[in-house]
């Protein structure tokens, strides 16, 4: 395997890897408790989300190539697991840049997603967008958790996809992949649903990208096979089991041959 393309640019990173590469300014701090709607059932919302959605599968799919270099391989592997994917699947990658997520969007094709989204980023001018693209707060207390999960459990019965980030924070172009928090992979277990690996990795732009990107690189996705949770293992075991091998698909779609992080973030 040939050593994956390191971007050069003058980025510090922070010690812990799962640490925030850029402070949050907080403009609206809340509390999300038990009676927070998990799943916005306004029809404004529902509205608003849907014209979201309308934009990204348009204007956001269209500008991606351009604005990121960004190329897509192996949806191949959505396609002919179609079957094993129709109740519903578990998206995971590496967070590495602004349009990560909207890139998984156009990974799985206008298909919606779900995603479990800091509490304290809807605090943030970004709010609004993180809940109508598919954001659903972590709370803190015990009994919110309680809502929130049932706000997933309903998603599931709805066949919905979910989306996880398990290295937590977006650390812009870096390269080796982090650890994994086991928690992203509890919905697999519970569900027991397919995890679909993908890993971002980066090209030296060539051509029309190196004027468009100038000292930034063009993206690659690459999407894996599905990994399915081990039936025989305890509920801790399969999610640690999984965590493991998802971490393992992720360097090997990221080319990333001696990989400086463990799988374990926590």
């Amino acid at each position: 395997m040939s050593d994956p393309y390191i971007p050069e640019l003058d980025l510090q990173y922070p010690d812990k890897p799962d640490a925030h590469f850029i402070e949050r300014v907080i403009e609206n701090p809340f509390e999300v408790d038990e009676n927070y709607p998990f799943l916005e059932k306004k029809i404004i919302f529902k509205l608003w989300s849907a014209l979201t959605y309308l934009g990204i599968f348009t204007l956001v799919f269209t500008l991606a190539p351009f604005k990121y270099g960004l190329k897509i391989e192996g949806r191949n592997n959505l396609r002919k697991h179609k079957k094993l994917l129709k109740n519903g699947a578990l998206t995971v990658s590496n967070h590495t840049f602004k349009w990560d997520f909207l890139s998984v969007l156009m990974a799985v094709r206008y298909r919606r997603l779900w995603f479990p989204a800091w509490k304290e980023n809807l605090g943030t001018k970004d709010r609004n967008l993180i809940r109508l693209v598919g954001g659903i707060p972590v709370p803190s207390s015990l009994r919110a958790m309680g809502k929130f999960n049932e706000a997933f459990d309903v998603l599931h019965q709805k066949k919905k996809w979910i989306h996880v980030f398990p290295e937590s924070s977006n650390w812009p172009y870096y390269v080796p992949i982090r650890p994994f928090k086991k928690g992203a992979f509890t919905f697999a277990q519970r569900y027991n649903i397919p995890v679909i690996p993908m890993a971002f990795s980066y090209r030296k732009p060539k051509g029309l990208l190196k004027l468009i990107l100038k000292e930034k690189p063009a993206i690659t996705l690459r999407v894996g096979e599905p990994l399915l949770i081990d039936p025989s293992l305890s509920r801790k075991e399969s999610i640690l089991a999984m965590r493991k091998l998802c971490h393992e698909k992720v360097v090997e779609l990221a080319g990333i041959s001696n990989n400086i992080w463990p799988c374990e973030g926590d």
